[in-house]
């Protein structure tokens, strides 16, 4: 029976065919014209937004370059991800819907699966690294003073390394990319799961190294982080006010971080469960109007990430400036109170001077 069930799955995966395979025109539009022009002035809306903010970010940045902080470090590697996606990605997505078919061809269905995987990856790996940066710099104080600059460009270097990898790695021939059910955006191929078990593990292995272990890391993080701010209070208090200071910061940076990574988790969880249910589901079971939904939403993620960060930065400025007129009146104060010491002790000096004579 065990046999008989095992040659039943066998060959049932191989007389599997995905929608790809399944029509003579895979990059013809199952939406409406309709559908497809709102879909089309949508994506054209994201990709300007997102591209001026990201643009404003690194551009902003580029300024005082030499004055980043390693996670400001991070944050700007994060505008470079989303502004690649807005720049690279979305003028395929857009000129298809507006054309109602996919018009690149197969060549350029795996560059664009290809350049929104690469980025996508890289922006949740960096956005990973700085939950861990503001784990270490909250929870552990004395550790966290270490991280320098130098260590955000390895980590850098890292999260590029990795999301290369992976990205590159359906080109091997244990993955591929291929057309959305729509028509008109291409994206990794999940549909390998139901066609053979090595499919099955390469999907396996995609989700837990590019979504769920990223994930958890950044769950974990932020967890231990509000958990150590209820106690975080008393414990700063023993240090000095420098210390202090630099800890207000810190609980700001990572506030941005928190808001950055839930945008982009609400994001892209609707489009990785849709893709989930399509690699293990009921074969073609996602109907096809649903699954375009959580497609626009994920390439929506690249907007906002400038516009929490400006909105919140501009926050930082007012007490970063607050902070400087508060220093700089405590040194006029300093200067004052000399001179008014100096001042006494010479006229002092001065009438003991005319008692003598």
């Amino acid at each position: 029976m065990n046999g008989m069930a095992s040659d039943h799955n066998t060959s049932s995966q191989e007389e599997y065919l995905p929608h790809y395979l399944q029509k003579e025109d895979p990059f013809a539009s199952k939406l409406s014209r309709e559908a497809d022009i709102i879909a089309g002035f949508y994506l054209t809306v994201i990709g300007i937004l997102s591209t001026l903010g990201n643009g404003y970010v690194i551009f902003m940045s580029s300024k005082r370059k030499k004055k980043l902080r390693p996670a400001e470090i991070m944050t700007v590697n994060l505008a470079v991800c989303d502004l690649g996606i807005s720049v690279v990605g979305k003028p395929f997505s857009i000129i298809s819907f507006f054309s109602h078919r996919w018009v690149f061809g197969w060549m350029g269905c795996r560059w664009y699966g290809w350049a929104g995987f690469f980025f996508g990856c890289g922006s949740l790996i960096t956005m990973t690294a700085v939950s861990l940066d503001r784990y270490l710099k909250i929870c552990h104080l004395s550790y966290g003073t270490w991280l320098k600059r130098h260590h955000a460009f390895i980590c850098l270097a890292i999260i590029w390394a990795y999301a290369t990898f992976w990205a590159t790695v359906p080109f091997a021939g244990v993955g591929s990319y291929a057309p959305e059910p729509f028509g008109t955006s291409c994206t990794l191929d999940w549909w390998l799961a139901q066609a053979s078990v090595a499919g099955q593990a390469f999907i396996l292995s995609i989700l837990f190294f590019c979504l769920l272990f990223p994930t958890a890391v950044i769950v974990f993080s932020y967890v231990k982080i509000i958990l150590k701010v209820k106690s975080s209070t008393k414990e700063v208090a023993h240090y000095d006010t420098r210390i202090q200071n630099s800890h207000i910061l810190e609980m700001k940076l990572t506030k941005v971080a928190m808001l950055i990574c839930a945008g982009f988790l609400i994001a892209w969880i609707p489009y990785a469960v849709v893709s989930v249910w399509s690699a293990f589901g009921q074969p073609d079971s996602v109907p096809i109007q649903f699954s375009v939904v959580p497609t626009l939403l994920a390439k929506s993620a690249a907007m906002y990430n400038p516009i929490i960060y400006q909105v919140i930065d501009c926050k930082f400025a007012c007490c970063r400036s607050g902070g400087l007129k508060t220093l700089q009146k405590k040194s006029s104060l300093k200067k004052s109170r000399m001179y008014t010491i100096s001042a006494h002790r010479d006229s002092t000096a001065m009438n003991e001077t005319q008692l003598g004579v």
